[in-house]
């Protein structure tokens, strides 16, 4: 499709959650829209999110949600002031597709999947007047401050009157975030925080042989985990050949992270059962089990066994098997010590990037007018469950409300 020269058209830069909700508020303001996506097709990570069940926004109250994004609460609130989750699963409604809460307050399409949502989506921009431009990645401005843009075509410049980069972070590169924008951004000036990761799982020191081979890819649940001066938190895990991962740790992964940056490494006390207190645990295991073993002694006084009873084992004191006041101390408050996250590229989302500091109301940067920023590249995070695709469309949102907004004010 040829690129478009009219004076109002604005670029939208990427085409995830955040480009595509920016491209359809700047269509609904009457703005002609250019999207430009390098990969084949616009919302591959969006797709990927939702194999194994498109969990879209969360059903909790508005006090709490917002609190799920920590230090940026109050920015984030701010976009969610405009696109909060009830509005998102009213705009899903509009699309044609029915929604529903699951037992965790978690929200997913009736079909549970992302594609026929992308799909009604997408046609909808389409006949709002919406170009995507597939293959077509940004390069960065020329001389004259146009966009630069390798098309199947070749290399091409356009000169909108604005821009939205909604570029992702840095996570699942090879379905397009791969955070290739930072230099053309930090060459301007702008001084980015490392791309890090976040949702992640972390590495241990080294696990035993025996618990690798055994018990890798097995979940810990119930259980729960907690780091020092934080409550701690309930959920499921699970074991990796290298240390852990899942719902669980993602929730914590900000502030392991951090003790990780501060101390080399960080200790979770993890409890392997949650729903027994020690005194009552210690009663249980204190009972005579006769000629039981001690492994079907855990098995029916504590409920532990397989993978959890072989973690108990790679990380309680040997000594404590035979005491059994200390067994169950161990087993409600076993130390575990991650030493690294995974690698960003096995993340599930990314903290650093743009700073929010470095954007004005609208999410224009600063230093560059006509240019606003939007989703994974901005400096935030959240938690998996809903939280972050929240977010992404409402900072798309906030940002194509802020084009329009400096557009009508020229």
């Amino acid at each position: 499709m040829p690129l478009s020269s009219a004076p109002s058209t604005v670029a939208v830069i990427g085409g995830g959650p955040a480009g595509l909700m920016a491209a359809e508020t700047l269509a609904v303001a009457g703005l002609s829209v250019e999207l430009f996506d390098a990969m084949p097709s616009v919302g591959r990570k969006f797709l990927l999110a939702g194999v194994g069940g498109m969990n879209i926004t969360h059903a909790e109250g508005q006090t709490a949600f917002r609190q799920r994004y920590r230090e940026r609460e109050v920015e984030v609130g701010g976009w969610l002031d405009g696109f909060d989750s009830d509005a998102l699963r009213a705009w899903i409604h509009e699309l044609g597709i029915e929604t529903f809460v699951g037992t965790s307050g978690r929200v997913f399409p009736t079909d549970m999947k992302a594609a026929p949502l992308l799909r009604a989506w997408l046609h909808r921009l389409r006949d709002r007047g919406v170009r995507i431009h597939t293959r077509s990645r940004w390069l960065g401005w020329d001389a004259e401050g146009g966009l630069r843009l390798a098309t199947p075509e070749g290399e091409r410049s356009i000169q909108p009157k604005a821009c939205v980069l909604a570029l992702g972070g840095g996570s699942w590169p090879r379905l397009g975030s791969d955070g290739t924008w930072q230099p053309l951004l930090a060459a301007c000036g702008i001084e980015l925080h490392p791309l890090e990761p976040a949702n992640c799982g972390f590495e241990v020191a080294g696990w035993s042989d025996v618990l690798k081979d055994r018990h890798a890819g097995a979940p810990i649940k119930p259980a729960s985990l907690a780091l020092p001066g934080l409550p701690p938190r309930q959920g499921e895990f699970v074991l990796t050949e290298t240390g852990i991962e899942g719902s669980l740790v993602y929730a914590l992964s900000a502030e392991i992270r951090g003790a990780i940056a501060r101390d080399g490494q960080a200790t979770l006390t993890l409890d392997l059962a949650p729903q027994r207190d020690l005194v009552v645990l210690g009663r249980a295991l204190a009972k005579p089990r006769g000629s039981q073993s001690l492994a079907s002694h855990l098995r029916r006084q504590a409920g532990i066994d397989g993978p959890k009873a072989a973690l108990l084992r790679e990380l309680a004191p040997a000594d404590a098997f035979q005491d059994m006041t200390r067994l169950a101390q161990a087993c409600k408050a076993l130390p575990l010590t991650v030493v690294r996250p995974r690698p960003l590229a096995e993340a599930i989302s990314s903290a650093g990037g743009v700073p929010l500091e470095a954007l004005d109301d609208g999410l224009m940067l600063k230093q560059l007018p006509g240019v606003f920023c939007a989703g994974e590249m901005l400096d935030w995070e959240a938690p998996t469950g809903g939280y972050l695709l929240t977010a992404c469309f409402a900072s798309g949102r906030a940002a194509g409300q802020g084009v329009a907004r400096w557009l009508a004010g020229r």
